[in-house]
């Protein structure tokens, strides 16, 4: 069990009439999870070994990952108190940092040559150093500070990693400068450079990429490691040299934090996307580093609105367990969200959204008044051009909804299992995908499939994008399934699966409410699809098959309602949250899927769909009407739409009558068969 602590300070209704939450209050959560850890470190607190599963990194590494990234919540916290340090966090700290350095202490960490991973774990380190210097640094003996700056040496003149791994390395070289150490200015200019391939525009940079120049990989590392890092290296650098460099990130980042804060929805609760998400409060990160670099477009209110309520939605959804512990997860514990890199103390990257503490008190962020976000103000919906994505928000419920029609995490040279986090066709801030288990290779949620007559789903990565813009979004895949053993996680290998046709999909959203449409086209070897190269051939699945398409789950404590009708499927949680699914066009068979102990909202889980009952014809539009909502009022407008179609000789046009009068018209064409690239 956690140690008795101190009760919550009273909230502020009048300061903050969302949250009710003020600086104390983080600060008080800050002191919390810090002593909660304490149990768990070495006699030196070099190490600390959380409880729970090794990561893929080693236990070792595990320990000294719970230092770093513990130590950054400690520098932040202590930052602005200067002397005032009750809890003893410096000297805590200081003796960790000693002991892990010293090579002939048994509580060593390892070196940065000796694995991979201390090097994302140093630079946790550098950032807290520089943010603590008069209180550590400065205070740490000459024969210490020598070998902690040996230490972190090892990430000098290193090969620059192509994703966020390479600001690790800027980071640590900045710090290293600052203190009169080993650095490379070869090294940063390599890190730089490889910032502007990153950067895709609007704002959004991809995460890199390993193993091609297509730029695909979206999520939220865009915001707490693309973002974060540039912030900190300037914090750290800061010298002339980099005046430009500084003005160019502050810019991007404005401009990032201009999308992002629509991707909270009113609970507070952020996107279900992308990976790491059990970083949590993380995704405050950007926010912070904007008020900190005075780049921060948002009013105060609204950026202290938003982050406490972030921060809120996590700790009153259960995310510290009863020994204080913040657990694998994403609300509360939900060890399937774990990744092949996650180890125990891997969720304190959450620290991250404790950067806030490093403005003063008196900081605008922290005295005015909380503002509404913009859910909160007026329904919303846009396409973000840059990683693929249409949102649509509703102010009736709170939900922000995320359509993916862009980067799918994917190498497109290959075909891949459907992750389940990246290649669903919708998200939101109140329901997520199944995690773990066979829902990468057997999606049942949220998806568009072609059904074997054993019921065996299709998969979609990796996908082409074909149009954004507007309302509308358009992708293209070859449907495959995997028939072998499942891929590394890190290694692609087509071999494993069978191909079949082509699968052109397109989504239409407004007011929550997503016209998905699909049609089938016959595969063929010239086709200019993701996921095989022209020319290139392997298994093939003739079929037949039907097609099926599925709305996001419902999952909730207690078991979830199902209704079904004629080409219609609905589930809904006691608490109101409904996920409905209504066929337009070809699927009349309507589906509940029950998946309980799949999803991190919730034990119990359950999946609407629609299926024709006809076996696919190439060429013929298919089209549902999907919603997630959170009131009658907003599921209700997927009862009234109506779709008209028209072929031509080249496909078929779609146009899309929605109940409030407005009208979208969409193009499903047949993939090309040469080289060129249709229009985006």
């Amino acid at each position: 069990m956690a140690p008795a602590a101190a009760p919550l300070p009273p909230e502020d209704r009048v300061l903050s009439p969302h949250t009710g939450w003020t600086r104390a209050h983080w600060e008080h959560t800050a002191d919390r999870l810090l002593a909660a850890v304490r149990p768990y470190a070495s006699s030196t607190h070099a190490l600390i070994d959380l409880p729970g599963p090794a990561g893929r990194a080693g236990r070792l590494c595990d320990g000294l990952e719970g230092f770093a990234r513990t130590f950054l919540l400690a520098a932040f916290r202590l930052a602005r108190t200067g002397d005032q340090d009750p809890a003893g966090l410096a000297e805590w700290y200081a003796r960790g940092l000693a002991a892990g350095t010293d090579p002939s202490s048994p509580e060593r960490w390892p070196t940065l040559h000796e694995n991979g991973q201390a090097k994302v774990e140093a630079a946790s380190i550098v950032i807290a150093l520089h943010e603590t210097r008069p209180y550590i640094w400065d205070r740490l003996d000459d024969s210490v500070r020598q070998r902690v700056a040996e230490w972190l040496a090892d990430a000098v003149g290193q090969p620059v990693s192509r994703n966020n791994w390479a600001w690790f390395q800027g980071v640590t070289n900045a710090f290293l400068r600052s203190v009169g150490g080993p650095w490379s200015p070869a090294d940063v200019a390599a890190v730089m450079e490889l910032n502007e391939e990153f950067y895709v525009g609007d704002g959004w940079y991809a995460d890199g990429t390993d193993r091609t120049a297509d730029y695909r990989r979206f999520d939220y590392y865009s915001g707490w490691a693309m973002h974060f890092y540039p912030a900190w290296f300037c914090r750290i650098a800061a010298s002339s040299d980099y005046d430009e460099q500084e003005k160019t990130y502050r810019g991007r980042l404005s401009r990032y934090l201009l999308d992002a804060v629509h991707l909270v929805g009113s609970d507070g609760a952020p996107m279900f996307q992308g990976r790491s998400l059990t970083y949590r409060f993380a995704t405050t990160a950007p926010f912070w580093a904007g008020a900190l670099l005075d780049a921060d477009p948002l009013s105060p209110g609204v950026t202290r609105r938003l982050t406490s309520g972030v921060l809120r939605y996590f700790l009153d959804g259960g995310c510290v367990d009863e020994r204080g512990l913040l657990s694998l997860g994403w609300r509360g514990a939900f060890p399937a969200i774990r990744q092949p890199y996650s180890g125990p103390a891997s969720p304190y990257w959450a620290s991250k959204g404790f950067a806030g503490l490093l403005l003063p008190a008196d900081h605008p962020v922290w005295t005015s008044t909380e503002e509404p976000l913009p859910v909160e103000r007026t329904d919303t919906e846009f396409p973000l051009p840059a990683p693929g994505w249409l949102v649509s928000g509703t102010r009736d419920d709170g939900i922000v909804r995320l359509v993916q029609h862009g980067g799918d995490h994917a190498d497109p040279r290959f075909l891949e299992t459907d992750d389940s986090v990246y290649a669903r066709h919708v998200y939101a801030t109140a329901a997520g995908p199944a995690v773990g288990g066979s829902a990468d290779v057997r999606p049942v949620d949220a998806h568009v499939c072609l059904l074997r007559a054993d019921g065996t789903p299709s998969l979609r990565r990796p996908w082409e994008r074909i149009r954004l813009e507007g309302r509308v979004g358009v992708s293209r895949h070859r449907a495959h399934w995997l028939d072998g053993e499942t891929p590394d996680y890190f290694v692609p290998d087509s071999t494993q699966f069978t191909g079949g046709p082509v699968l052109t999909t397109a989504s239409v959203l407004h007011r929550g409410v997503e016209v998905r449409l699909a049609r089938a086209d016959a595969w063929h070897s010239r086709h200019t699809v993701s996921g095989q190269a022209p020319g290139a051939d392997g298994p093939t699945d003739s079929g037949p098959w039907k097609l099926r398409m599925s709305g996001l789950p419902v999952a909730d404590e207690q078991p979830v309602h199902a209704d079904l009708g004629p080409a219609r499927a609905e589930v809904r949680s006691d608490g109101g949250l409904i996920s409905r699914v209504v066929g337009l066009l070809g699927l009349d068979e309507a589906a509940v899927d029950h998946a309980d102990g799949t999803n991190a909202y919730g034990p119990h889980a359950a999946v609407p769909s629609v299926t024709g009952h006809q076996y696919v014809r190439f060429g013929e539009v298919y089209a549902a009407a999907l919603v997630l909502a959170g009131t009658p009022a907003v599921a209700s407008f997927a009862e009234e739409v109506d779709v008209d179609i028209t072929n031509d000789t080249r496909g078929s046009t779609v146009r899309v009558m929605w109940p409030d009068g407005h009208r979208d018209v969409v193009r499903l064409d047949p993939p090309s068969t040469d080289n060129s690239k249709e229009s985006r």
